[in-house]
């Protein structure tokens, strides 16, 4: 690799906010991790339903409905504001979790409940960290930060699933609730330095004359409508949110402890093989990032992530399914980044926190993808039921590619810019 390419690959660091975002963003996603998989392994042990634990996943997926709203308040008070209210909100219902382990009051519907309060925002916190980044970052730089910005969340699901898994069996859970707690905690503090450019410019300009909240958000809706790429892009997030993350992610712990007859070490190994392969794909795009077409490997990611879901569907040892789970991570990455450049990179900058916040609305589609999934698994089996999800949601890809051939495949277009 070149002087030049390394150079490129860490410029964003030189950007002080950045500095303090990057790392933000990394406790929050290490947090997310290993609340998630501790918690999903609690409610599958005590109520031993798929039901239950597709439940309590697609708890953390309520708030999607909200991500729009939550980008007009971005737009408004700043995306580096909310994402702190945000990150606050997180730390209390740990805390409040905490709290409900020491006095061994902790039951599967106080961990549900939890779930749908943290459930309301946090389906916008990647949407809202994507928006600051494209705040205090110049356009030149953005493939490369959205990369390393990514890593935050491939990093946490390598150790933070590893983590969560080991530090609840050797301690117990109230060990692991300090350090999520702690982790939190750190990331508000961080977020507070962080995203403040665009504040400051409003600061010492005239006071703007805002419309209502609902019409503002009435306009992004249309914006995202009318602009070709945005909503081709939109149509495949949903896609992808409805087939391909129910498997890769969200039922993991079913595969492991019922298809693989394995405890929570493995399921920490298949959730860490996936964040690898994640992270290998991020850092790839992230130091290749002036050499690729971001529309043309948004669609070849996204192809390519369904056949090795289709490859681990396949698997009954977990050792290859592993292995799958690695490619599949790759190409989740490498599908994933440049589609959150694309947004970023061609939205005017007035719509930008209302049309991540919409982004985030697409992952609404999680979670009917996952309550479907558990009755299929129960008469289908899981096999079956995953080939099924991913030879439909592989279809979809190709034909949304297709529509929208002349702004997803064509070098010249917009979103193909380097």
């Amino acid at each position: 690799m070149s002087a030049a390419q390394r150079a490129s690959a860490l410029a964003p660091f030189q950007v002080r906010s950045f500095r303090f975002q990057w790392p933000a963003d990394l406790c929050a996603s290490f947090a997310f991790e290993m609340e998630s998989i501790i918690l999903a392994w609690y409610v599958l042990v005590e109520t031993r339903s798929v039901f239950m634990l597709s439940l309590y996943v697609s708890m953390h997926h309520l708030g999607t409905l909200l991500g729009p709203i939550l980008g007009v308040v971005g737009d408004r008070v700043g995306q580096g504001n909310t994402l702190c209210a945000m990150r606050g909100i997180y730390t209390c219902t740990a805390a409040t979790l905490l709290v409900c382990v020491l006095t061994g009051v902790l039951n599967p519907i106080i961990v549900l409940i939890i779930a749908a309060v943290t459930g309301m925002v946090r389906p916008s916190d990647i949407g809202m960290r994507n928006a600051v980044i494209s705040e205090i970052m110049p356009p030149n730089h953005l493939m490369s930060a959205a990369g390393i910005q990514r890593t935050t969340q491939d990093l946490a699901r390598i150790f933070g699933a590893i983590t969560g898994a080991g530090v609840v069996a050797a301690l117990g859970m109230a060990p692991a609730y300090i350090a999520i707690c702690s982790l939190y905690a750190a990331s508000t503090m961080l977020t507070r330095h962080a995203g403040r450019v665009r504040i400051a410019l409003q600061a010492g300009a005239a006071k703007i004359v805002r419309a209502s909240p609902w019409k503002e958000l009435k306009e992004g809706m249309v914006y995202t409508w009318k602009t070709p790429h945005i909503k081709g892009v939109m149509c495949l997030a949903l896609v992808l949110n409805a087939s391909a993350f129910p498997i890769f992610m969200a039922l993991l712990p079913y595969v492991a402890k019922e298809v693989y007859q394995a405890d929570q070490t493995t399921l920490g190994f298949l959730v860490a093989s996936g964040s690898c392969g994640a992270l290998l794909g991020s850092m790839l795009v992230s130091r290749f990032s002036s050499m690729v077409n971001p529309a043309r490997l948004m669609i070849v990611g996204a192809s390519g992530w369904f056949v090795m879901l289709i490859v681990f569907a396949q698997m009954t040892d977990p050792l290859w399914g592993a292995a799958a789970l690695f490619f599949a991570g790759m190409s989740q990455a490498s599908c994933l980044v440049p589609m959150t450049v694309i947004l970023l990179k061609n939205t005017e900058p007035e719509y930008r926190g209302r049309v991540m916040g919409i982004r985030m609305l697409m992952i609404y589609s999680n979670m009917p993808g996952i309550l479907l999934f558990a009755p299929l698994v129960t008469s289908l089996g899981f096999t079956p039921t995953a080939t099924i999800y991913c030879v439909l949601g592989l279809a979809s890809a190709v034909l949304i590619a297709y529509s929208w051939r002349e702004h997803f495949w064509h070098r010249g277009s917009l979103t193909n810019a380097r």
